[in-house]
């Protein structure tokens, strides 16, 4: 009888072992899952913002014009993430740009110029404007925002590359950075006309953009 009887308590024994190793891992999934992706805040951090700035250059011919400028209604929304996912693959994004914050390093005469009317500004002086569309994730933590750029109330299609950074242990970025290019002659700017007062030959005038921002 002994056994017969010592089997069925190790089958009775593996049993319950196989079953509790099986809630313990259950547990562990759901907590990482909920401490590490659902409980994250998925709106920008506002109390107490700093001032957010913005860094851009116009190429024109063999020049390049750098300059900076203040961001205004930043608004980063980066919905719950409910599984393993890309945890910023539906984020959106917005903001402002106030064109009369321009200011170029080190040059009165062109920080004017750069805020002279017909360049950035028109005579409702419109701030330039950015609201994302849609998204595509490129790789961890690599992102295209497509969306719209109002530049003195024109609005054209770009894109942006958005890049995550985060520590090691997280498992959401904290600090996004933002770049992109566009073409001014889409808006039809032609910087070295208005600038400086000549056209010049160059049939693209670019205006680069590069931007930090802070989430948590």
């Amino acid at each position: 009888i002994r056994g017969n009887i010592t089997p069925i308590i190790m089958k009775y024994l593996k049993l319950i072992v196989m079953l509790i190793s099986s809630l313990v891992i259950v547990y562990m999934l759901s907590a990482y899952t909920n401490n590490n992706i659902t409980n994250k805040p998925v709106v920008l951090k506002t109390e107490n913002p700093k001032m957010q700035t913005i860094n851009l250059f116009v190429t024109h011919g063999h020049c390049s014009t750098p300059f900076g400028g203040i961001v205004e209604k930043l608004d980063v929304h980066i919905p719950k993430q409910t599984d393993f996912g890309n945890p910023m693959e539906n984020m959106s994004l917005s903001f402002e740009i106030d064109p009369n914050s321009f200011k170029v390093c080190a040059s009165e005469d062109l920080t004017a110029k750069m805020k002279s009317s017909g360049l950035f500004v028109n005579e409702t002086n419109n701030n330039i404007k950015f609201t994302s569309t849609n998204i595509y994730t490129m790789g961890l933590d690599w992102y295209q925002l497509n969306g719209t750029l109002s530049i003195k109330g024109v609005e054209k299609d770009v894109k942006l590359f958005v890049t995550g950074i985060r520590e090691k242990q997280d498992t959401m970025a904290s600090t996004l950075v933002l770049e992109g290019q566009m073409n001014l002659l889409d808006w039809g700017i032609d910087y070295d006309l208005i600038v400086n007062g000549t056209p010049n030959p160059n049939l693209t005038k670019w205006m680069h953009m590069n931007m930090k921002v802070d989430l948590f």
